[in-house]
C-alpha cells in the first residue's frame, strides 16, 4: 500500500475512500487578501468601479466557489456545506478576504474554504482591474480547522 493516501499501489492517482469515517462537524477557516491603490479603494467605497459593487460580486462568487469545489479541485469529495461565509476587510491599501465553512461529513472542508477566498479574490481582481494595474492576491491560506 503507499504511504501517500492520494496514490494507488501503482502510483496513480485516486480518490481517497472515507466511507469508513465517521459524521463529524467540520469547520474551516481560510484568508488572503489583494493588495491595490488607494485610489482603487475609494472608488470601491464609493461604488464607483466600472462593474459595479465588486464587494458583493465577490461574496457571491466565493460562496459558489466554495460550494464546487468538488467539480474544481479533481480529487475532492463533493460534500454537503451546512454554512458557507465570505466576509471582507476594506483596508487603505488592501481588501482583506475570509471564508468560513462548516459541514457535518467524513472529511474537512480546508478546500472549500481555501477556493472560496481564491475565487472572491479571482473576483474582485476581475472587478477592479480597469482601474488598478498593480494589484496583486497575496496569502491565501488555512487560518483554522477543526473537527468534532
Amino acid at each position: 500500500m503507499s504511504k501517500f493516501s492520494h496514490l494507488d499501489p501503482a502510483g496513480s492517482a485516486r480518490m481517497v475512500d472515507v466511507g469508513h469515517k465517521p459524521q463529524q462537524v467540520r469547520r474551516a477557516l481560510a484568508a488572503g487578501r489583494i493588495v491595490c491603490q488607494a485610489e482603487t479603494i475609494a472608488a470601491l467605497k464609493e461604488q464607483a468601479l466600472p462593474k459595479g459593487d465588486a464587494l458583493a460580486v465577490a461574496r457571491v462568487a466565493g460562496i459558489q466557489a466554495a460550494k464546487l469545489t468538488a467539480s474544481l479541485i479533481p480529487l475532492c469529495h463533493p460534500l454537503p456545506l451546512h454554512h458557507v461565509s465570505v466576509s471582507f476587510d476594506v483596508g487603505d491599501d488592501h481588501i482583506a478576504i475570509q471564508c468560513s465553512v462548516a459541514t457535518v461529513s467524513v472529511t474537512g472542508v480546508e478546500m472549500e474554504a481555501l477556493t472560496g477566498v481564491a475565487v472572491a479574490a479571482l473576483t474582485l481582481y476581475d472587478m477592479m482591474k480597469s482601474a488598478d494595474k498593480t494589484m496583486r492576491i497575496e496569502g491565501i491560506a488555512l487560518v483554522h480547522k477543526v473537527k468534532k
